[in-house]
């Protein structure tokens, strides 16, 4: 089978793109991306191409541009082009420059895509590439993900070419008479990937013959060791989850009885901005104190007694926190509640909007401290009838900002008190109650 059937039976067999799509091929100029081209033009695809100069070879970029410019123009497809000066960029950024430029790359790739309609974009790695990475990945400890390698459709990116080792692509090059320009730093070991490319797997194929061919099969077989991973996880997720408006609630004993427990937190915790080396400390929470909390650069992970609840950092802590019978004093939302307890005998009612003074008889630990919500309603103290929260907030004359930060304590679906501002009339102090709970607020 040529090079071009086994091109067209892997677009199909991986349900890549259609013949009706219209697809965006980025090319460099090299061997891969030259080949790309004219794969597709044989195989009869509407496409346009992109080429990204990069400005780190002088006289090279620009040559490349030109080249590219006028393969387009020999295919008779739309080019675009764009222009970064990557050194630049990677120093204000802090990052390499093998991450700066494919960051830049897909980045622009994606916005003209959008920009004119385009279905798909095509790269084109192929297999060699594909032994690279998952080599890379392996040193890098990326776990089972990482050992796929480089999947051949992630949402609009398209590499199909994957099936291809890269010997193969330069025969077609060959057979076609194909022109192509050379970028000499794939030569040099000052990139990751060319170290790899030129040192490392070579060294490799010589004590292990025949390792590259088997390192692409273990590729095939762990992209289905992947999937049933990927099921499974999801299965525990399902189990521990409780999703809480923009928060997760997991309990404690729950988590602590799953196995292999740290395999477990690591996947809960990532899908929250939290890297593999805080899953330690992670599990260590699972033992701590309520408050204790870890932080990732997008959410916290909070200990709040037999919960973990993973919040947003914008909220700055957990929106529902459980307040125990022996519990004083608790931080929300940039201030805190401090709890007293007193018997019924020559206590003074104070007249004080942060005091909330409430017969201590009537409420049953724990309960909850959180943020109001809408359908939210309540006694006020003084009234036999109910009114929603939202009602009162009006009456109250209460800023959108006060709205969005108001806070009340419930117990059993019932609003003990609205934070700072009233208590619900079914928890007043009346000549029966033997002891009062005061609760008062401060910043």
């Amino acid at each position: 089978m040529n090079l071009l059937q086994q091109y067209t039976n892997y677009i199909k067999s991986q349900d890549l793109f259609q013949q009706k799509d219209r697809l965006l091929i980025a090319v460099s100029g090299g061997v891969d991306s030259v080949v790309l081209c004219e794969l597709t033009k044989q195989a009869g695809y509407t496409f346009a191409i992109a080429h990204c100069n990069f400005q780190l070879r002088g006289g090279d970029s620009t040559r490349d541009e030109k080249f590219v410019h006028e393969l387009a123009a020999k295919y008779g497809v739309p080019f675009f082009v764009t222009h970064f000066d990557t050194n630049i960029i990677s120093k204000q950024e802090k990052k390499s420059i093998e991450e700066t430029a494919r960051d830049l790359r897909y980045e622009w790739f994606e916005a003209i895509q959008k920009a004119n309609g385009f279905d798909y974009i095509l790269t084109a790695h192929h297999a060699d590439d594909n032994i690279e990475t998952v080599v890379m990945q392996f040193f890098r400890g990326t776990g089972i993900k990482g050992l796929r390698g480089i999947l051949p459709k992630q949402h609009r990116i398209i590499r199909p070419l994957l099936f291809a080792r890269r010997a193969e692509l330069e025969i077609f090059l060959a057979e076609n008479n194909l022109q192509h320009v050379t970028d000499h730093t794939n030569l040099e070991s000052d990139y990751t990937r060319n170290h790899f490319r030129n040192n490392i797997l070579p060294l490799i194929e010589k004590s292990y013959p025949g390792a590259q061919e088997n390192i692409l099969k273990n590729i095939s077989r762990f992209t289905g060791v992947a999937l049933l991973y990927e099921q499974s996880i999801d299965q525990q997720k399902k189990k521990l989850l409780e999703h809480k408006g923009n928060e997760v609630h997991i309990p404690v004993l729950k988590l602590l009885k799953t196995a292999p427990l740290k395999t477990v937190v690591y996947e809960v915790i990532k899908d929250y901005g939290f890297k593999a080396h805080q899953t330690t400390d992670a599990i260590a929470l699972l033992q701590s104190g309520t408050g204790k909390y870890i932080q990732s650069p997008t959410h916290r992970m909070i200990r709040n007694r037999n919960w973990i609840i993973i919040t947003p950092n914008q909220s700055g802590e957990a929106q529902n926190i459980l307040i125990e019978e022996n519990d004083t004093r608790i931080g929300f939302g940039g201030r805190f509640i401090e709890l007293q307890k007193f018997q019924n005998t020559n206590y003074k009612i104070q007249n004080n909007t942060t005091i909330a003074q409430v017969s201590l008889d009537a409420i049953t630990f724990p309960v909850l401290l959180r943020r109001w919500k809408q359908g939210d309603y309540f006694y006020p103290l003084g009234m036999q009838k109910k009114k929603k929260l939202s009602r009162f907030f009006t009456d109250q004359k209460l800023s959108l900002s006060d709205k969005q930060n108001a806070w009340v304590i419930e117990m059993d679906k019932k609003i003990v008190w609205i934070v700072g501002l009233r208590i619900d009339d079914r928890f007043k102090i009346v000549p029966s109650t033997k002891q009062i709970l005061t609760i008062t607020v401060s910043t």
